[in-house]
């Protein structure tokens, strides 16, 4: 037993061996090939002690089970064969589990993902804390992959196969609560009683051949062949739906589904392992795996500099509009403190409440929390047209409207009426930060907190110090930023940032080919097609056009003529089109009539828009160039942002668009897709459309260098 190191055993006086996986300096459990070859110890211990009744697996972690494989593991074999083989031992050792003469059973709290829920598949039982940090989940699908080690199997033949397909399809992760309901645990317990609760489980052994918990429908579908296909084919046309044929995972776990509920598991594990091994070897895989380390670095590198934080206890929130509301509701909800929230009218704080309001009430109405919850979270907002409340307050985030002087006013009413150590954050999207802090008392407690709409949705946030801020100010808001459930990265102050620069100059490209007659919709399905959430003028319709296109004369002016908008854009603007908010913009958002309805497509282009440009419109270039002529403005501008140190590192460029913009994830962000398309190749075409353009093409310097000295990005 001296070889062990992340695992324990104990027996105790009922001769139930108790497993405790602790995996040494690391925050959370992972499954790694040292932990394998233990399991493969343990096993062989266990089985030849004849009197051991059963074994409960349970964590030595405070709030985790066991977070998944490790990600280094899976990207460290090279070939498909060598990556088969790791799946194969995977399925191999739980099958071990799996077919034991004694009960396991699996003692779940905090999270059980991917790895670590199909070893608890594995195992005869499963019981769950009713923790909110308790949640289960098959998230592969994610990294581009699939579950690998008997999870596309077991899962399907436990909870059906609807709700597998669900659960892979997605990578969602599902609350206890959700999971005791759907059969996926046996039961739900207190964490205070887990453990004794396991072992009363293990002694009573109940029955293991659980019927499969169905709805009606899915037990007529999922009983009988013909239903099955059915299943399976409607699930697949979803999935190329919503994929747009860029990821080969999804498509790929209903075959192997398909293949164990159709040919038999032993059919189904030889389709998972394969399955595992060419998906892990696909280049949307590659990217999406840097792309969770990339996160997970920076989430460490942050982490170091977390200890000179001051706690926030206290937060407010100036102005009520939308991101102003939002603000408030990932500070109170997912930061969990109390929030008090300004403006000059009771309608903008009627406003800001009711934003918290609907949205926790749709989480109520959809059973993710109780009432009592509800009015929890409700009770940590509050707000005021006056400053009362505002003295003892951390920090003061600012979301009034773009305007400068307005902004120095909010700076000096803050260091007036707050702390002396309160910091006041600025949620501008493109007015240095520098600026708005000129008249600043304390210019070390100001700094820049851009987020992205809508903020309950959004991942990203951009913190911007300008030259005064201190340090304990930035790590201080950092640490916030991440509480209220955000990726933040750090931005150097300047017009635009980096999201909304290298956002504004993509935008301007798809407005600009409206105005040489490309058909709206043509543009944003090409767009969506690549890989994008989102067509780009459908975004801006969703941003709101007049904010949307607010910040261009400040970038035109600090950072050249590239940015200066197409002519129709203000032609759109006169015209009082403000998009979804007013339901006038270039699409149209009048309910057709319920008899049309099922005719009419779900998104319909505003045609009026096209007599007001003055264009008649025809498709006369291929999706290629019109992706092309977009993406290499995006690209051009984040390598520029790189040149300037507006962001510090590739790494954080590729984390700020693929959170920020919903840059297609598959593809790495782009300074990654930069070094896969190739900077030679960049560079000429940047040259080719700037001889026929101008010199908004004009390749960035850093681009021309990397192409001479043949450097890439990493």
């Amino acid at each position: 037993m001296n070889k062990i190191q992340h695992f324990s055993l104990s027996i105790d006086s009922d001769q139930i061996a108790i497993i405790t996986l602790n995996v040494p300096d690391e925050s959370m459990n992972v499954l790694s090939r040292q932990t394998m070859r233990e399991i493969e110890i343990l096993l062989d211990e266990i089985e030849k002690n004849r009197d051991i009744q059963g074994v409960i697996l349970q964590s030595g972690k405070v709030d985790s089970f066991i977070a998944g494989a490790d990600i280094n593991m899976i990207s460290a074999c090279s070939t498909i064969d060598e990556t088969e083989d790791l799946a194969r031992n995977g399925q191999s050792i739980f099958a071990r589990i799996e077919k034991s003469r004694i009960p396991f059973v699996a003692a779940i709290h905090g999270i059980c993902l991917g790895g670590g829920l199909e070893f608890s598949l594995a195992c005869h039982y499963r019981v769950a804390t009713d923790a909110e940090k308790t949640q289960l989940g098959l998230p592969e699908v994610k990294l581009g992959l699939l579950p690998g080690s008997g999870g596309t199997q077991r899962l399907p033949r436990l909870i059906g196969i609807q709700n597998a397909l669900d659960m892979m399809l997605t990578g969602k992760q599902v609350r206890a609560k959700k999971a005791l309901k759907m059969g996926l645990i046996d039961d739900l317990v207190p964490a205070s009683i887990l453990l004794e609760t396991a072992k009363k489980i293990v002694l009573s052994a109940p029955n293991p051949n659980r019927k499969i918990k169905r709805s009606l429908l899915n037990k007529a579908l999922e009983t009988n062949s013909f239903g099955r296909g059915i299943l399976f084919d409607q699930a697949l046309k979803q999935v190329e739906k919503k994929t747009q044929g860029n990821y080969p995972a999804p498509a790929r776990i209903i075959e192997v589904v398909r293949i164990g509920i159709e040919n038999g598991i032993v059919q189904g594990y030889q389709a998972e392992a394969r399955g595992f091994a060419e998906l892990c070897q696909t280049p949307q895989s590659f990217q999406l795996r840097h792309l969770f380390l990339a996160t997970t670095e920076q989430k460490k590198a942050y982490k170091v500099r977390s200890d000179v934080a001051r706690p926030v206890d206290k937060a407010g929130v100036l102005g009520g509009g939308l991101m102003g509301g939002g603000i408030a509701y990932v500070s109170a909800t997912k930061a969990s403190v109390p929030v008090r929230i300004k403006d000059i009218k009771e309608q903008g704080i009627q406003s800001a409440l009711k934003y918290s309001y609907e949205l926790l009430n749709n989480k109520v109405k959809k059973r993710f929390m109780s009432t009592s919850q509800m009015q929890q979270q409700l009770n940590r907002l509050t707000g005021s047209t006056d400053w009362s409340g505002f003295a003892q307050r951390d920090i003061v985030i600012e979301a009034v409207f773009e305007d400068l002087k307005l902004k120095q006013n909010m700076v000096n009413e803050v260091e007036t009426h707050c702390k002396e150590d309160t910091i006041f954050a600025s949620n501008t999207s493109s007015l240095p930060i520098a600026e708005i802090a000129a008249n600043a008392k304390r210019p070390q407690n100001v700094i820049g907190l851009h987020y992205f709409s809508p903020v309950d949705k959004m991942p990203l946030v951009e913190v911007i110090p300008h030259a005064a801020t201190s340090e304990e100010t930035i790590t201080t808001v950092i640490e916030f930023a991440r509480k209220q459930g955000k990726t933040p990265i750090v931005v150097k102050d300047g017009a635009g940032f980096y999201v909304n620069r290298i956002l504004a100059l993509y935008i301007n490209e798809a407005a600009q080919l409206v105005l040489e007659g490309e058909p709206i919709d043509v543009i944003d399905k090409a767009l969506v097609k690549f890989g994008f959430p989102v067509g780009p003028l459908k975004l801006l319709d969703e941003v709101g056009i007049d904010v949307g296109t607010k910040i261009i004369p400040i970038l035109t002016e600090k950072l050249g003529e590239r940015f200066t908008a197409p002519k129709g854009l203000q032609k759109i603007l006169d015209d009082g089109r403000k998009g979804k908010k007013n339901q006038r913009g270039f699409y149209t958002y009048v309910k057709p009539n319920p008899i049309k309805q099922v005719l009419r497509k779900q998104s319909a282009v505003d045609e009026s828009i096209y007599d007001l440009l003055q264009v008649d419109p025809a498709q006369t270039l291929n999706q290629e160039e019109i992706v092309e002529r977009c993406m290499i403005q995006m690209l051009n501008e984040a390598a520029r942002c790189l040149e300037e140190g507006i962001i510090s590192s590739p790494m954080d460029g590729d984390i700020g668009a693929i959170f920020g913009i919903g840059f297609p994830p598959f593809l790495g962000g782009p300074f990654r897709y930069m070094d896969s398309y190739g900077i030679a190749n960049l560079v000429e075409r940047l040259q080719s459309y700037q001889v026929r353009f101008g010199e908004r093409f004009e390749p960035a310097q850093i681009l021309l260098d990397y192409e001479v000295e043949g450097k890439s990005f990493y």
